[in-house]
């Protein structure tokens, strides 16, 4: 004989059993981190960023002599008076001829001057040789064609079909050492250069031989002054005088 268990004996077991379940899950607590965890965390973050920082990329300096570039240099004659157009026709040339990788650097070496005009200094931008160029190129069939055929270019100074690169002395003498100047250190002053030539006839402007005329005898640069034979009378005397006293004839 089978004995039936009534319905409602089973569900209190049911109820019971989630009952128990609930009670485990409100009783379980939420885990909290120490604090003595995260100080350690917030300590090694900065650790994994620089670890993570991309590596210091160091740029090569230059030379501090521009002989020890790469490729020689090479002076080249043009019409006088047209080096900036020579210049920059010669840099077109080498771009539309794919010669970059052998032709560097096209200079017309310049100079700062100081120049006396209407009586007062004037520091000017002066080129040091009128009429050439310098070339920083390797020397080939194609790069002495690029330069020989470049439009106001008369051709390389020294052999026709061989040129000499300049020494080191020369290259140096002419665009000067590169030198890390340190801070507080003054800019190197403009040479002067006189308008006047010795023997050069000249006019006074200011002081008692004013309206004089005078031939030029001798110049002093480091004084600033010259000595002037000025026709006093019928006869030549020789008189010092400022450089902003005197004006070209």
């Amino acid at each position: 004989m089978t004995l039936e268990v009534p319905e409602s004996q089973e569900t209190p077991s049911v109820a019971v059993d989630e009952a128990v379940a609930v009670e485990e899950v409100t009783e379980t607590p939420e885990a909290k981190p120490e604090p003595e965890a995260e100080a350690v965390a917030e300590a090694e973050a900065p650790e994994a960023e620089e670890v993570a920082a991309a590596p210091e990329v160091i740029v090569p300096t230059l030379p501090s002599s521009p002989y020890d570039l790469p490729g020689g240099w090479y002076v080249v004659h043009s019409y006088s008076g047209y080096e900036k157009k020579v210049k920059a026709n010669l840099e077109t040339r080498v771009k539309s001829m794919h010669l970059e990788d052998r032709v560097f650097d096209v200079v017309i070496p310049m100079e700062e001057v100081v120049e006396f005009k209407s009586g007062r200094k004037v520091t000017v931008e002066r080129k040091k040789f009128p009429g050439y160029i310098l070339v920083r190129l390797y020397m080939d069939d194609d790069t002495w064609y690029a330069v020989r055929n470049t439009p106001g270019v008369t051709g390389f100074v020294g052999s026709a079909q061989k040129p000499v690169p300049l020494s080191r002395r020369e290259v140096e003498r002419i665009l000067g050492v590169r030198e890390d100047e340190e801070p507080g250190t003054d800019k190197k002053e403009p040479t002067f250069k006189p308008a006047w030539e010795v023997g050069e006839t000249i006019r006074v402007v200011e002081g008692p031989f004013a309206d004089f005329n005078g031939i030029i005898e001798d110049i002093n640069v480091d004084q600033s002054k010259v000595r002037v034979l000025v026709d006093i009378f019928g006869r030549e005397t020789p008189v010092e005088l400022n450089f902003d006293q005197i004006l070209k004839y």
